[in-house]
Protein backbone atom coordinates (compact mmCIF):
# COMPACT_ATOMS: atom_id res chain seq x y z
CA UNK A 1 0.00 0.00 0.00
CA UNK A 2 1.24 4.01 -0.30
CA UNK A 3 0.73 5.95 2.49
CA UNK A 4 0.21 9.55 1.83
CA UNK A 5 0.60 12.28 4.17
CA UNK A 6 -0.55 15.79 4.11
CA UNK A 7 2.10 19.10 5.19
CA UNK A 8 0.92 22.77 5.10
CA UNK A 9 3.68 25.52 4.98
CA UNK A 10 1.88 28.58 6.48
CA UNK A 11 4.95 31.38 5.80
CA UNK A 12 4.03 30.20 1.63
CA UNK A 13 0.78 29.31 2.22
CA UNK A 14 1.44 26.45 -0.23
CA UNK A 15 -0.39 22.74 0.80
CA UNK A 16 1.86 19.20 -0.15
CA UNK A 17 1.29 16.15 -0.42
CA UNK A 18 4.17 13.68 0.61
CA UNK A 19 4.10 9.97 -0.99
CA UNK A 20 5.95 7.08 0.67
CA UNK A 21 6.38 3.78 -1.90
CA UNK A 22 6.65 0.64 0.40
CA UNK A 23 7.74 -0.99 -2.14
CA UNK A 24 11.28 1.64 -3.03
CA UNK A 25 10.89 3.17 0.35
CA UNK A 26 11.31 6.05 -1.69
CA UNK A 27 9.45 9.86 -0.24
CA UNK A 28 7.93 11.74 -2.77
CA UNK A 29 6.46 15.44 -2.05
CA UNK A 30 3.76 16.44 -4.37
CA UNK A 31 2.95 20.27 -4.33
CA UNK A 32 -0.90 20.94 -4.48
CA UNK A 33 -0.56 24.22 -6.81
CA UNK A 34 -4.44 24.06 -7.25
CA UNK A 35 -6.02 27.66 -7.67
CA UNK A 36 -10.21 27.40 -7.84
CA UNK A 37 -10.85 29.87 -10.93
CA UNK A 38 -13.75 31.20 -9.20
CA UNK A 39 -12.68 32.47 -6.33
CA UNK A 40 -13.75 36.25 -6.90
CA UNK A 41 -12.15 39.65 -5.34
CA UNK A 42 -13.69 41.46 -2.57
CA UNK A 43 -15.63 44.65 -3.45
CA UNK A 44 -14.08 47.95 -2.88
CA UNK A 45 -15.86 50.77 -1.31
CA UNK A 46 -14.43 54.55 -1.68
CA UNK A 47 -12.60 55.91 1.29
CA UNK A 48 -14.50 59.03 3.03
CA UNK A 49 -12.57 61.89 4.86
CA UNK A 50 -13.76 63.72 7.75
CA UNK A 51 -13.05 67.15 8.09
CA UNK A 52 -13.74 70.38 10.72
CA UNK A 53 -17.47 71.99 10.95
CA UNK A 54 -18.05 73.77 8.12
CA UNK A 55 -18.60 77.41 6.79
CA UNK A 56 -21.48 78.33 3.70
CA UNK A 57 -19.02 77.34 1.44
CA UNK A 58 -18.33 73.82 3.61
CA UNK A 59 -22.17 73.17 3.66
CA UNK A 60 -22.53 73.86 0.05
CA UNK A 61 -19.63 71.39 -0.92
CA UNK A 62 -21.47 68.83 1.56
CA UNK A 63 -24.42 68.72 0.22
CA UNK A 64 -22.92 68.42 -3.27
CA UNK A 65 -21.08 65.33 -2.01
CA UNK A 66 -24.12 64.06 -0.47
CA UNK A 67 -26.05 64.08 -3.31
CA UNK A 68 -23.16 62.81 -4.84
CA UNK A 69 -22.36 59.49 -2.28
CA UNK A 70 -26.11 58.82 -2.80
CA UNK A 71 -25.83 58.24 -6.46
CA UNK A 72 -22.44 56.11 -5.84
CA UNK A 73 -24.66 54.02 -3.09
CA UNK A 74 -27.29 53.61 -5.73
CA UNK A 75 -24.68 52.33 -7.67
CA UNK A 76 -22.98 50.02 -5.57
CA UNK A 77 -25.80 47.67 -3.79
CA UNK A 78 -26.44 46.37 -7.18
CA UNK A 79 -23.13 45.47 -7.60
CA UNK A 80 -22.89 44.06 -4.00
CA UNK A 81 -26.17 41.97 -4.72
CA UNK A 82 -24.11 40.22 -7.64
CA UNK A 83 -21.31 39.54 -5.55
CA UNK A 84 -23.52 38.02 -2.90
CA UNK A 85 -24.86 35.58 -6.06
CA UNK A 86 -21.79 34.97 -7.13
CA UNK A 87 -20.43 33.91 -3.92
CA UNK A 88 -23.53 31.67 -3.37
CA UNK A 89 -22.62 30.16 -6.92
CA UNK A 90 -19.04 29.47 -5.86
CA UNK A 91 -19.44 27.91 -2.68
CA UNK A 92 -21.69 24.87 -4.55
CA UNK A 93 -18.74 24.73 -7.25
CA UNK A 94 -16.65 24.14 -4.24
CA UNK A 95 -18.28 21.45 -3.10
CA UNK A 96 -18.39 19.38 -6.13
CA UNK A 97 -14.93 19.51 -6.15
CA UNK A 98 -12.93 16.26 -4.94
CA UNK A 99 -9.46 15.84 -3.68
CA UNK A 100 -8.72 12.27 -5.09
CA UNK A 101 -5.52 9.78 -4.77
CA UNK A 102 -5.54 7.55 -8.31
CA UNK A 103 -2.71 4.96 -8.09
CA UNK A 104 -2.48 2.88 -11.80
CA UNK A 105 0.10 -0.15 -11.53
CA UNK A 106 1.54 1.30 -8.42
CA UNK A 107 2.32 4.63 -9.70
CA UNK A 108 0.49 6.93 -7.33
CA UNK A 109 -0.95 10.95 -7.79
CA UNK A 110 -3.12 13.22 -6.25
CA UNK A 111 -5.41 15.12 -8.62
CA UNK A 112 -8.86 17.51 -8.33
CA UNK A 113 -12.33 16.04 -10.28
CA UNK A 114 -15.54 16.65 -10.44
CA UNK A 115 -16.24 13.34 -11.32
CA UNK A 116 -18.99 11.73 -9.87
CA UNK A 117 -17.67 8.39 -9.70
CA UNK A 118 -14.67 5.76 -10.72
CA UNK A 119 -15.42 4.99 -14.27
CA UNK A 120 -16.21 9.22 -14.69
CA UNK A 121 -12.92 9.50 -13.40
CA UNK A 122 -11.17 6.55 -15.18
CA UNK A 123 -12.91 8.31 -18.41
CA UNK A 124 -11.55 11.65 -17.42
CA UNK A 125 -7.62 10.81 -16.97
CA UNK A 126 -7.41 8.56 -20.29
CA UNK A 127 -7.21 5.20 -18.10
CA UNK A 128 -8.22 2.48 -19.67
CA UNK A 129 -9.14 -0.98 -18.08
CA UNK A 130 -9.97 -4.46 -19.28
CA UNK A 131 -11.78 -7.43 -17.75
CA UNK A 132 -8.57 -9.01 -16.07
CA UNK A 133 -7.85 -5.77 -14.77
CA UNK A 134 -8.46 -4.97 -11.06
CA UNK A 135 -9.94 -1.56 -10.19
CA UNK A 136 -10.86 -0.93 -6.08
CA UNK A 137 -12.96 0.44 -5.30
CA UNK A 138 -16.06 -0.68 -7.89
CA UNK A 139 -16.10 1.04 -11.58
CA UNK A 140 -19.14 2.28 -10.41
CA UNK A 141 -18.54 3.02 -7.19
CA UNK A 142 -19.46 6.76 -6.13
CA UNK A 143 -16.60 9.34 -5.36
CA UNK A 144 -16.06 11.43 -2.35
CA UNK A 145 -12.89 14.14 -1.75
CA UNK A 146 -9.67 12.03 -0.11
CA UNK A 147 -10.93 9.09 -1.87
CA UNK A 148 -7.91 6.41 -2.97
CA UNK A 149 -8.90 4.61 -6.19
CA UNK A 150 -6.30 1.71 -7.18
CA UNK A 151 -5.78 0.49 -10.99
CA UNK A 152 -3.70 -3.24 -11.30
CA UNK A 153 -3.38 -4.39 -14.93
CA UNK A 154 -3.85 -8.19 -15.48
CA UNK A 155 -0.72 -9.74 -17.08
CA UNK A 156 -0.95 -13.17 -18.95
CA UNK A 157 1.60 -15.58 -17.39
CA UNK A 158 1.48 -18.96 -19.40
CA UNK A 159 2.22 -21.26 -16.51
CA UNK A 160 3.48 -24.81 -16.37
CA UNK A 161 3.44 -26.03 -13.40
CA UNK A 162 4.63 -30.02 -12.92
CA UNK A 163 4.15 -30.27 -16.46
CA UNK A 164 0.46 -28.89 -16.80
CA UNK A 165 0.23 -26.46 -18.75
CA UNK A 166 -1.94 -23.35 -18.80
CA UNK A 167 -2.31 -19.87 -18.91
CA UNK A 168 -3.82 -17.65 -16.12
CA UNK A 169 -3.81 -13.60 -15.17
CA UNK A 170 -2.35 -12.21 -12.46
CA UNK A 171 -2.19 -8.28 -11.39
CA UNK A 172 1.33 -9.07 -10.19
CA UNK A 173 4.07 -7.40 -10.76
CA UNK A 174 7.22 -9.76 -10.05
CA UNK A 175 7.36 -13.46 -10.50
CA UNK A 176 7.02 -13.86 -6.92
CA UNK A 177 4.32 -12.11 -6.07
CA UNK A 178 2.65 -13.85 -9.32
CA UNK A 179 3.78 -17.17 -7.68
CA UNK A 180 1.98 -15.83 -4.17
CA UNK A 181 -0.91 -14.99 -5.90
CA UNK A 182 -1.59 -17.76 -7.83
CA UNK A 183 -0.84 -20.27 -4.43
CA UNK A 184 2.59 -22.17 -6.07
CA UNK A 185 4.14 -23.72 -3.34
CA UNK A 186 7.86 -21.99 -4.54
CA UNK A 187 9.73 -23.53 -1.24
CA UNK A 188 12.53 -25.67 -2.92
CA UNK A 189 10.59 -25.11 -5.97
CA UNK A 190 12.29 -24.79 -9.33
CA UNK A 191 11.38 -21.79 -11.40
CA UNK A 192 13.07 -21.46 -14.59
CA UNK A 193 13.34 -17.10 -14.08
CA UNK A 194 14.41 -15.38 -11.71
CA UNK A 195 12.07 -14.52 -9.08
CA UNK A 196 12.62 -11.12 -8.57
CA UNK A 197 11.94 -10.57 -12.71
CA UNK A 198 8.99 -7.92 -13.00
CA UNK A 199 6.22 -8.40 -15.42
CA UNK A 200 5.70 -6.97 -18.28
CA UNK A 201 1.82 -6.01 -19.41
CA UNK A 202 2.91 -8.64 -22.12
CA UNK A 203 3.03 -11.70 -19.55
CA UNK A 204 5.80 -14.30 -20.11
CA UNK A 205 5.99 -17.99 -19.71
CA UNK A 206 6.99 -19.56 -16.50
CA UNK A 207 8.16 -23.03 -15.88
CA UNK A 208 7.81 -24.21 -12.21
CA UNK A 209 8.65 -27.51 -10.21
CA UNK A 210 7.52 -28.20 -7.14
CA UNK A 211 9.29 -30.09 -4.87
CA UNK A 212 7.89 -33.71 -4.68
CA UNK A 213 8.75 -37.11 -2.68
CA UNK A 214 9.92 -39.95 -4.83
CA UNK A 215 10.77 -43.48 -4.01
CA UNK A 216 13.57 -45.72 -6.31
CA UNK A 217 14.08 -49.61 -5.84
CA UNK A 218 17.31 -50.52 -6.96
CA UNK A 219 19.67 -53.23 -6.60
CA UNK A 220 17.77 -54.29 -3.75
CA UNK A 221 17.08 -51.13 -2.24
CA UNK A 222 14.53 -48.15 -1.59
CA UNK A 223 15.74 -44.12 -1.88
CA UNK A 224 13.44 -41.87 -0.81
CA UNK A 225 14.63 -37.88 -2.22
CA UNK A 226 13.21 -35.06 -2.31
CA UNK A 227 13.41 -33.21 -5.81
CA UNK A 228 12.36 -31.04 -8.17
CA UNK A 229 13.77 -32.98 -11.02
CA UNK A 230 11.99 -32.56 -14.46
CA UNK A 231 12.12 -36.04 -15.59
CA UNK A 232 12.15 -39.61 -13.85
CA UNK A 233 16.19 -40.16 -15.43
CA UNK A 234 16.98 -36.22 -13.70
CA UNK A 235 15.84 -38.05 -10.38
CA UNK A 236 17.33 -41.61 -10.35
CA UNK A 237 20.25 -39.22 -10.99
CA UNK A 238 19.59 -37.46 -8.32
CA UNK A 239 19.38 -40.50 -5.75
CA UNK A 240 22.49 -41.32 -6.75
CA UNK A 241 21.57 -44.55 -8.97
CA UNK A 242 23.47 -45.13 -12.76
CA UNK A 243 22.29 -46.57 -15.81
CA UNK A 244 24.31 -48.75 -17.75
CA UNK A 245 23.90 -50.32 -20.91
CA UNK A 246 20.26 -51.42 -21.47
CA UNK A 247 19.25 -50.35 -17.98
CA UNK A 248 16.19 -48.72 -17.67
CA UNK A 249 13.26 -48.04 -14.93
CA UNK A 250 9.92 -49.20 -15.01
CA UNK A 251 7.95 -45.59 -16.27
CA UNK A 252 9.58 -44.14 -19.24
CA UNK A 253 12.67 -42.20 -17.73
CA UNK A 254 11.82 -39.07 -20.09
CA UNK A 255 8.25 -39.27 -17.98
CA UNK A 256 7.70 -36.83 -15.09
CA UNK A 257 8.11 -37.67 -12.11
CA UNK A 258 4.93 -37.32 -9.87
CA UNK A 259 4.67 -36.85 -5.92
CA UNK A 260 4.37 -40.30 -4.33
CA UNK A 261 5.91 -41.93 -6.78
CA UNK A 262 7.98 -45.52 -6.92
CA UNK A 263 10.40 -46.16 -9.64
CA UNK A 264 12.24 -49.28 -10.54
CA UNK A 265 15.32 -49.44 -11.85
CA UNK A 266 15.36 -52.48 -14.26
CA UNK A 267 19.21 -54.25 -14.63
CA UNK A 268 18.90 -55.90 -18.72
CA UNK A 269 21.82 -57.86 -19.85
CA UNK A 270 20.83 -59.18 -23.41
CA UNK A 271 22.45 -60.63 -26.40
CA UNK A 272 21.17 -62.22 -29.96
CA UNK A 273 20.60 -65.62 -31.42
CA UNK A 274 20.00 -66.03 -34.90
CA UNK A 275 17.49 -69.34 -35.84
CA UNK A 276 17.02 -70.97 -39.43
CA UNK A 277 13.56 -71.78 -39.69
CA UNK A 278 12.07 -73.47 -42.66
CA UNK A 279 8.74 -72.39 -44.09
CA UNK A 280 6.52 -75.07 -45.52
CA UNK A 281 5.46 -75.25 -49.17
CA UNK A 282 1.55 -75.48 -50.19
CA UNK A 283 -0.06 -77.63 -52.39
CA UNK A 284 -1.81 -76.82 -55.64
CA UNK A 285 -4.06 -79.58 -57.01
CA UNK A 286 -5.46 -80.10 -60.82
CA UNK A 287 -8.23 -81.79 -62.02
CA UNK A 288 -6.67 -84.74 -64.11
CA UNK A 289 -9.64 -86.62 -66.38
CA UNK A 290 -7.40 -89.14 -67.32
CA UNK A 291 -6.73 -90.56 -63.65
CA UNK A 292 -9.90 -92.71 -62.19
CA UNK A 293 -11.24 -91.08 -59.14
CA UNK A 294 -10.13 -91.52 -55.63
CA UNK A 295 -5.95 -90.86 -58.08
CA UNK A 296 -3.34 -88.29 -56.90
CA UNK A 297 -0.45 -88.07 -59.15
CA UNK A 298 2.65 -85.41 -57.43
CA UNK A 299 3.82 -83.75 -60.97
CA UNK A 300 6.11 -81.91 -59.02
CA UNK A 301 7.25 -82.33 -55.52
CA UNK A 302 7.39 -79.40 -52.78
CA UNK A 303 10.25 -77.81 -51.25
CA UNK A 304 10.22 -75.84 -48.35
CA UNK A 305 11.96 -72.28 -47.70
CA UNK A 306 13.89 -71.00 -45.46
CA UNK A 307 13.66 -68.09 -43.03
CA UNK A 308 17.19 -66.63 -40.73
CA UNK A 309 15.33 -65.30 -37.59
CA UNK A 310 17.40 -62.65 -35.48
CA UNK A 311 15.91 -62.88 -31.82
CA UNK A 312 17.15 -60.34 -28.61
CA UNK A 313 17.10 -62.45 -25.53
CA UNK A 314 16.77 -60.27 -22.42
CA UNK A 315 17.56 -60.97 -18.71
CA UNK A 316 15.69 -58.07 -16.25
CA UNK A 317 17.26 -58.10 -12.78
CA UNK A 318 18.06 -62.05 -13.57
CA UNK A 319 14.65 -63.64 -15.05
CA UNK A 320 14.97 -64.25 -18.58
CA UNK A 321 12.26 -63.31 -20.90
CA UNK A 322 10.47 -64.61 -23.62
CA UNK A 323 12.69 -64.37 -26.97
CA UNK A 324 11.74 -61.03 -28.99
CA UNK A 325 11.87 -61.41 -32.76
CA UNK A 326 14.15 -58.47 -33.94
CA UNK A 327 14.87 -59.03 -37.44
CA UNK A 328 13.96 -61.35 -40.14
CA UNK A 329 15.79 -62.84 -44.04
CA UNK A 330 14.02 -64.75 -46.30
CA UNK A 331 17.00 -67.12 -47.54
CA UNK A 332 15.05 -69.42 -49.75
CA UNK A 333 11.61 -69.11 -50.97
CA UNK A 334 9.46 -72.36 -50.73
CA UNK A 335 7.95 -73.98 -54.13
CA UNK A 336 4.65 -75.07 -54.34
CA UNK A 337 3.87 -78.63 -54.62
CA UNK A 338 1.84 -79.83 -57.53
CA UNK A 339 -0.62 -82.92 -57.56
CA UNK A 340 -2.83 -84.08 -60.16
CA UNK A 341 -6.43 -85.10 -58.98
CA UNK A 342 -8.00 -88.00 -61.07
CA UNK A 343 -11.68 -87.34 -62.02
CA UNK A 344 -12.52 -90.25 -64.58
CA UNK A 345 -15.14 -92.50 -62.70
CA UNK A 346 -13.92 -96.16 -62.30
CA UNK A 347 -14.88 -98.93 -64.64
CA UNK A 348 -17.46 -101.09 -62.94
CA UNK A 349 -15.72 -104.76 -63.39
CA UNK A 350 -13.28 -106.81 -64.87
CA UNK A 351 -14.30 -109.26 -66.63
CA UNK A 352 -13.14 -112.76 -65.87
CA UNK A 353 -11.25 -111.34 -62.55
CA UNK A 354 -14.24 -109.87 -60.36
CA UNK A 355 -14.77 -113.34 -58.42
CA UNK A 356 -11.32 -113.59 -57.12
CA UNK A 357 -10.04 -112.87 -53.56
CA UNK A 358 -8.31 -109.67 -54.58
CA UNK A 359 -8.52 -108.79 -50.42
CA UNK A 360 -6.76 -112.33 -49.78
CA UNK A 361 -4.00 -111.71 -52.28
CA UNK A 362 -3.50 -107.56 -51.21
CA UNK A 363 -3.29 -108.73 -47.25
CA UNK A 364 -0.01 -110.98 -48.39
CA UNK A 365 1.29 -108.86 -50.55
CA UNK A 366 1.53 -105.53 -48.81
CA UNK A 367 -0.45 -105.96 -45.60
CA UNK A 368 -3.11 -104.62 -47.20
CA UNK A 369 -1.72 -100.93 -47.33
CA UNK A 370 -2.38 -98.75 -50.22
CA UNK A 371 0.63 -96.80 -49.78
CA UNK A 372 3.25 -99.86 -48.71
CA UNK A 373 6.54 -99.89 -50.77
CA UNK A 374 9.26 -102.60 -50.10
CA UNK A 375 12.47 -101.77 -48.25
CA UNK A 376 14.53 -101.43 -52.10
CA UNK A 377 11.75 -98.71 -53.07
CA UNK A 378 11.43 -101.05 -56.31
CA UNK A 379 7.79 -102.29 -55.76
CA UNK A 380 4.70 -100.49 -54.01
CA UNK A 381 0.86 -100.53 -53.44
CA UNK A 382 -1.54 -102.97 -52.27
CA UNK A 383 -0.13 -105.63 -54.83
CA UNK A 384 3.54 -104.35 -55.13
CA UNK A 385 3.37 -102.98 -58.82
CA UNK A 386 7.18 -102.05 -60.11
CA UNK A 387 6.70 -98.39 -62.00
CA UNK A 388 6.89 -100.31 -65.53
CA UNK A 389 4.36 -102.48 -65.18
CA UNK A 390 1.66 -99.80 -63.40
CA UNK A 391 2.38 -97.72 -66.57
CA UNK A 392 1.91 -100.78 -69.17
CA UNK A 393 -1.08 -101.37 -67.29
CA UNK A 394 -2.78 -97.43 -67.78
CA UNK A 395 -1.45 -95.74 -64.40
CA UNK A 396 -0.24 -92.78 -64.21
CA UNK A 397 2.66 -91.77 -61.68
CA UNK A 398 3.33 -94.17 -58.62
CA UNK A 399 1.40 -96.97 -57.63
CA UNK A 400 1.11 -96.54 -54.57
CA UNK A 401 -0.11 -93.38 -54.64
CA UNK A 402 -3.21 -94.25 -56.65
CA UNK A 403 -6.29 -95.07 -54.59
CA UNK A 404 -7.22 -98.49 -53.27
CA UNK A 405 -9.80 -99.24 -56.02
CA UNK A 406 -7.47 -98.05 -58.88
CA UNK A 407 -4.83 -100.17 -57.95
CA UNK A 408 -7.33 -103.53 -57.47
CA UNK A 409 -8.44 -102.30 -60.94
CA UNK A 410 -5.02 -102.65 -62.75
CA UNK A 411 -4.49 -105.98 -60.52
CA UNK A 412 -7.42 -107.60 -62.74
CA UNK A 413 -6.24 -106.54 -65.61
CA UNK A 414 -2.33 -107.43 -65.15
CA UNK A 415 -4.05 -111.02 -63.99
CA UNK A 416 -6.38 -111.02 -67.53
CA UNK A 417 -2.94 -110.79 -69.08
CA UNK A 418 -0.65 -112.83 -67.40
CA UNK A 419 -2.70 -114.83 -64.99
CA UNK A 420 -1.33 -115.49 -61.37
CA UNK A 421 2.32 -115.24 -62.01
CA UNK A 422 3.47 -111.59 -61.19
CA UNK A 423 2.84 -113.02 -57.79
CA UNK A 424 4.60 -116.26 -57.21
CA UNK A 425 4.27 -115.70 -53.50
CA UNK A 426 0.90 -115.27 -52.33
CA UNK A 427 -0.75 -115.61 -56.04
CA UNK A 428 -2.90 -118.67 -54.71
CA UNK A 429 -4.31 -116.25 -52.65
CA UNK A 430 -6.61 -115.56 -55.69
CA UNK A 431 -8.50 -118.74 -55.08
CA UNK A 432 -7.99 -119.57 -51.40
Amino acid sequence: MSNYETYETYDRGVRADVYTDEYTDATQVYEDTYRPAYEAPEPVFPRQTVTAAPGRADRRRRADRTASTGSTMRRLVPQALVVAFLAGGTTAFVAKDKAIELSVDGSPRKLHTFADDVTELLAQQGVEVGEHDVVAPGRGADLASGDEVVVRYGRPVRLTIDGHRREVWTTARTVDGALEQLGVRAEGAYVSTSRSQPIGRAGLALDVRTERTVTIMADGRARTIRTNAATVGEAVGEAGIGLHGEDTTSVPPESFPRDGQTITVLRITGTREVREEPIPFRVERTDDPTLFKGTEVVERAGRPGLRRTTYALRTVNGVKEKPRRIDEELVQEPRPQLVRVGTKPMPPSVQGADHLNWHGLATCESGGRPGAVDPSGTYGGLYQFDTHTWHSLGGSGRPQDASAEEQTFRAKKLYVRRGASPWPHCGTRLHG
